[in-house]
């Protein structure tokens, strides 16, 4: 490999593929720098392996993954808010309020009892990748 050659960061978005909003938020977030690979926690994947290992309960919150970092939660999302491109109007305002991370705390719950009842009212099961016991719908 040429010495003048970098390799582009790869970060690795970990999100609800059946929420409407997570979905949305996953397609339209947009970073300054490398390129963000979205990963459907629905669907297997290394991914996915890790963040059960790491005993991250994706029904609480998605994972984004820089290198052997894991952001979980409102961490992610605040991660992603100081990486955001600002191109837009979503990506600015998705900048704006979560690059504080006590903002990404105080909302991120919010977010996640939105997408649980989204996912109710469409009929839709929880992912429950770390196995626990008891009903997977809500």
């Amino acid at each position: 490999m040429p010495d003048n050659c970098q390799l582009e960061r790869e970060l690795e978005l970990a999100y609800d593929g059946e929420c409407p909003v997570c979905r949305f938020y996953s397609r339209k977030i947009d970073i300054s720098e490398g390129s963000l690979l979205r990963v459907d926690a629905r669907s297997s994947s290394q991914l996915m392996d890790e963040i059960t290992a790491a005993g991250l309960d994706i029904d609480r919150g998605m994972v984004l993954r820089d290198g052997d970092t894991l952001y979980f939660g409102s961490d992610a999302m605040h991660q992603l808010a100081l990486r955001s491109s600002g191109q837009g109007v979503f990506n600015r305002i998705v900048a704006l309020v979560f690059r504080s991370r006590r903002a990404s705390r105080l909302l991120y719950p919010v977010l996640v009892a939105c997408r649980n009842l989204l996912l109710k009212i469409r009929g839709k099961s929880r992912i429950n990748n770390l196995g626990k016991d008891g009903d997977d719908r809500f």
